[in-house]
């Protein structure tokens, strides 16, 4: 943000009446506020957040700019590298699976499991979360949730993060009073999040607000399903499973609140006791394409339309 007594430095001279004339009066100029108001084109990370940032909520003082760019505003979700994020090919698992070798994947959590020294029978659901400990992440929604589920049904826990003082020791307690079902490993580990990807049943992100998100992308290359809250790119990359039609890759939950969350869990719980109807769900999750191939053939298509040239 700069100050309005910079307005010489801007090197606009006697066009100085595009800069935004309200923020001026107030004694600043917004160079991002400018960005949106002139560029050929405004890009954000997926189409709900595109829209997210058009509110009030969540577009911290620049909704009304974004708003009046209309349709130059556009979404696209992030690509993920499958080079690198694959149970096909991952460098970091000892054996490798896709949609029809499963029982691999069931055999990696069996000695995962093991590794950590959880005494988790091999069919009990596991849960993975990989994440900052941050406000933004629904690491709140968690404290109430996840010792009510624990305590009532068959569950494990596995997460690897560090963040907010509050909510490592919320995990370190957690681990304390389920030590044979809460693995809590403070930090990041690149090796462990491959890992937990690969092994987990299901994974969890009740994110407050999430501009996009990969690790649920990557959830669904390895099979393991994601559980997610209805915002940003987790709306746009998983689609709640209908028993039904059998069509849906992931539970999603609309509401930030603990009720929803526990709601969340207990679906991803009931469909797991059902094996065909959890394997349908699986399969059609690791079949998604979010590669790069994919997305970044979206930014071309959109510079095209605006008259550049990819280099």
């Amino acid at each position: 943000m700069l100050n309005a007594a910079a307005v010489n430095d801007v090197g606009l001279g006697a066009k100085s009446y595009l800069l935004h004339q309200d923020d001026l009066n107030a004694g600043r100029i917004n160079p991002l506020r400018h960005g949106i108001m002139y560029a050929d084109s405004i890009t954000t990370v997926s189409p709900t957040h595109a829209k997210e940032i058009c509110t009030d909520q969540y577009g911290m003082g620049l909704q009304d700019a974004l708003r009046a760019r209309g349709s130059a505003l556009t979404g696209i979700l992030n690509g993920v590298d499958y080079d690198e994020w694959d149970p096909r090919n991952d460098r970091y698992i000892k054996r490798h699976y896709d949609p029809e070798r499963l029982p691999i994947k069931a055999q990696l959590k069996k000695d995962f499991l093991a590794e950590l020294n959880l005494t988790i029978p091999p069919d009990t659901p596991v849960a993975g979360v990989v994440t900052r400990l941050a406000q933004q992440k629904g690491i709140e929604l968690m404290f109430g949730a996840l010792p009510k589920i624990l305590a009532k049904r068959d569950l494990g826990l596995v997460l690897l993060g560090s963040g907010e003082p509050q909510y490592e020791e919320f995990f370190t307690r957690l681990q304390a009073d389920f030590p044979d079902r809460v693995h809590f490993r403070k930090g990041y580990n690149d090796s462990l999040s491959h890992w937990i990807e690969a092994t987990s049943d299901m994974f969890l992100m009740p994110s407050l607000y999430e501009p996009c998100g990969l690790n649920q992308m990557y959830s669904l290359r390895y099979g393991t399903v994601p559980i997610v809250r209805k915002t940003g790119g987790l709306a746009d990359s998983v689609e709640h499973y209908n028993p039904d039609t059998g069509t849906g890759t992931g539970i999603v939950f609309n509401d930030f609140n603990t009720e929803a969350l526990e709601w969340a869990l207990n679906t991803a719980l009931d469909l797991y006791a059902n094996k065909a109807q959890w394997q349908r769900m699986v399969r059609n999750g690791m079949r998604r394409d979010f590669s790069w191939d994919r997305q970044g053939a979206l930014y071309v298509e959109l510079y095209e339309k605006i008259g550049l040239q990819p280099a």
